[in-house]
């Protein structure tokens, strides 16, 4: 725990070239356990607590995307990592952004999963009415409806483990901290859409083929964006393809960072 109240967890090795885990609205940081035994194999891997989620404490301060950022930035000093490869899934994966555009200096690399982009302005008011809806009722006035769009239904009726999980996790969050998330994963988007400067790390950009929040067309967009990024769509699952079928991000997560090679500095 930070002395402001981030929870955190550090795996692999001391020597290990850094890389950071971003989760995203209303999860935790559990939901990398099933990536995290490969990606810490050879790396220094940092996964931590969104404000009021998991097992970190609420925000003193209504939150941003800028403060988002520099909670990252502080809990990176906070360990030692001068510079790291910022793995983000979905709000996690427009933390990872802006960081990359406000302290490119401290981003080596970064891996964007199921994030949103620019939407359709149906798309955009739907989403602002999501997030009004969660500062009314808190997380559980949309939690049904999240849990439909972000599993399969085959999925659903065979794992409901996993699901029940990810229903706890989100009914778990601080319902003001879920309320601030949910608002700047509708409206911090904005901020995003063709950065000047531009993202010039190595970026690999993912979403699955049936994410309709994180959609293939917002990926590709992202990608049209980030000069040489590379694009991976996996097929048939939604949102939360990554607990659905983690061993196919493991697929495209594991030679990215390959290539990258040996960090030359902590």
């Amino acid at each position: 725990m930070t002395p402001t109240s981030t929870s955190f967890d550090l795996a692999g090795p001391e020597t290990g070239a850094p890389v950071v885990l971003i989760h995203g609205l209303g999860l935790s940081r559990a939901i990398w356990a099933d990536l995290l035994p490969e990606l810490s194999t050879r790396h220094r891997v940092l996964l931590y607590d969104l404000p009021g989620h998991g097992r970190s404490s609420p925000a003193e301060e209504p939150m941003s995307l800028t403060l988002y950022a520099r909670q990252l930035r502080d809990l990176m000093d906070h360990v030692g990592m001068a510079r790291a490869t910022v793995i983000g899934f979905s709000l996690g994966g427009m933390i990872n952004r802006a960081l990359a555009m406000a302290a490119p200096e401290r981003v080596r690399a970064l891996a964007i999963l199921n994030s949103p982009h620019e939407r359709t302005p149906e798309a955009q008011a739907q989403m602002e009415a999501y997030a009004g809806q969660s500062a009314k009722g808190g997380p559980a006035a949309t939690i049904d409806a999240a849990l439909a769009r972000w599993f399969t239904d085959d999925f659903r009726a065979a794992r409901p483990d996993v699901v029940d999980d990810v229903r706890a996790q989100v009914l778990s969050c601080d319902p003001a901290s879920y309320a601030a998330a949910r608002s700047v994963l509708a409206r911090g988007v904005k901020e995003l859409i063709a950065p000047e400067p531009s993202i010039t790390c190595p970026t690999l950009v993912m979403t699955s083929e049936n994410d309709t929040g994180s959609t293939p067309a917002m990926a590709r967009a992202m990608q049209r964006e980030i000069k040489g990024s590379t694009l991976e769509i996996v097929p048939e699952v939604k949102h939360l393809g990554l607990l659905e079928r983690p061993e196919a991000f493991a697929r495209a997560l594991t030679p990215f960072l390959d290539r990258l090679g040996p960090s030359p500095a902590r």
